[in-house]
């Protein structure tokens, strides 16, 4: 067998590897591991990895930005930011017929902004805003989907902890993806608000509305979400101005929003320790799943799967613009059975070389950012559409009565919603870029 046949069948190996349950980060470093050694017939090239690669992943300067994005997060958390947000936004919208739900999107979108995890935005922001919905009498599929959808905006608004990754592995500038990334991210939100405009005047009966809260209890509102938009403009504004790095940026929110947290009493011993461990924890589940994507690129490099694939593409014949949405579909296919973070590091080393390759009418720069938008859009839609939505699955563990399927169905609306702007955003690619040309 040859390595290219090696390389070959070393994804069928993964995805069933995968379906047995075995952690993906174990999963990639034990096909990495055991492919490098069938490649180079000796062990000795598989343990100077494990010394090399591991050393190399875990020493890495710019990967200590996730964890300080993530305890910014749980800092945001325990200053009860998310609350705040989320009743701000509620005093506003509440009234309308979809309001509460659709005040949920408002606050997830706030959160995202001091928070890079999508996850965490879906179960911090379910914490919150589940018994209001049901309070004011929202259907359980409505109100577990708005959240899961919700969620996504943690990994689409700057800062994120996926666009991060994405920057180190196609050697982005981190602050240019993330102003590429504001717009969309925007018109994510407004998406998912419109979609629950339509959808609870279909279905009436899924939604009720709450009474209006005067002028004057809606601006004293406002003021209570002060701390996170100086968060986000200390953090975002200082990278952009040039006196924080993206890494000094994320230490200094994440330091304010403790201080905030500690100010507002919601920082007790107990809850501290338990914020540093949950970070760990992530950070640990990101980085293990970061050293096994280590071993198995550096596998597929010995293979050469990448340069074959990127000759059979040019071979085809195909025009950049089909190559991409073909590229864009097999992500929101592999979406459906793999979590974004697995599926960045996996696909990302051996399908960008081959798009920066094609023209596409714009500079590499340009078309870096503007693919990795793309790309992000479409891995967020795979949180959220079956049958392995992540956050579907934490939003529904939370409400506990409301069957799976109500969730499933419910979503339909906001997969929708991100099909269409990602089709918007193909179509028009300066909607993305404009930001960064107009900053830069």
């Amino acid at each position: 067998m040859s390595n290219l046949e090696i390389g070959l069948w070393s994804f069928p190996v993964l995805i069933a590897i995968i379906f047995l349950r075995v952690p993906i980060g174990l999963a990639m470093m034990v096909v990495g591991a055991g492919g490098t050694y069938l490649v180079s017939g000796s062990n000795l090239i598989v343990l100077s990895q494990l010394k090399d690669v591991t050393y190399s992943t875990f020493s890495s300067y710019s990967f200590s930005i996730i964890p300080m994005f993530l305890l910014m997060g749980q800092f945001a958390t325990l200053g009860g930011m998310s609350a705040a947000l989320f009743k701000a936004a509620e005093t506003w919208l509440g009234h309308k017929k979809g309001g509460v739900a659709m005040s949920a999107i408002g606050a997830c979108a706030g959160f995202g902004a001091i928070c890079g995890s999508s996850t965490a935005t879906a179960a911090t922001m379910g914490q919150v805003a589940l018994p209001e919905l049901r309070k004011y009498g929202y259907s359980g599929g409505l109100s577990t989907a708005t959240l899961a959808a919700g969620g996504t905006l943690g990994i689409l608004i700057p800062p994120s902890v996926i666009l991060v990754i994405y920057a180190i592995l196609t050697e982005q500038n981190i602050a240019k993806l993330f102003m590429a990334a504001f717009v969309p991210g925007l018109l994510a939100a407004l998406g998912y608000i419109l979609a629950i405009s339509v959808y609870v005047r279909i279905f009436p009966e899924s939604a009720n509305t709450r009474e209006r809260v005067p002028y004057a209890q809606r601006f004293r509102a406002l003021v209570t979400v002060w701390p996170v938009l100086m968060i986000f403009v200390v953090v975002i504004g200082g990278i952009y101005s040039g006196i924080f790095t993206p890494t000094e940026a994320a230490a200094v929110g994440a330091a304010g929003t403790a201080l905030l947290a500690i100010w507002n009493g919601g920082v007790t011993w107990p809850k501290l320790k338990q914020a540093i461990v949950d970070t760990g924890n992530s950070t640990a589940m990101i980085f293990f799943i970061l050293l096994g994507a280590s071993f198995l690129n550096s596998f597929l490099a010995l293979t050469q799967v990448p340069q074959e694939a990127a000759r059979i593409v040019t071979e085809f014949g195909l025009s950049p613009w089909t190559i991409l949405a073909i590229v864009l579909f097999l992500y929101l296919l592999f979406g459906c059975i793999m979590d974004s973070l697995s599926m960045i590091l996996l696909t990302v080393p051996i399908i960008f070389p081959i798009m920066i390759g094609l023209d596409f009418g714009m500079p590499p720069e340009d078309f870096a950012l503007w693919f990795g938008i793309l790309v992000l859009i479409v891995v967020e839609v795979g949180l959220i559409t079956p049958p392995v939505g992540i956050n579907l699955f934490v939003i529904n563990s939370m409400a506990g009565d409301i069957p799976i399927r109500e969730t499933f169905r419910n979503v339909a609306p906001f997969v929708i919603t991100d099909i269409i702007r990602v089709i918007i955003l193909t179509m028009f690619p300066g909607i993305t870029l404009f930001m960064v040309w107009w900053v830069y």
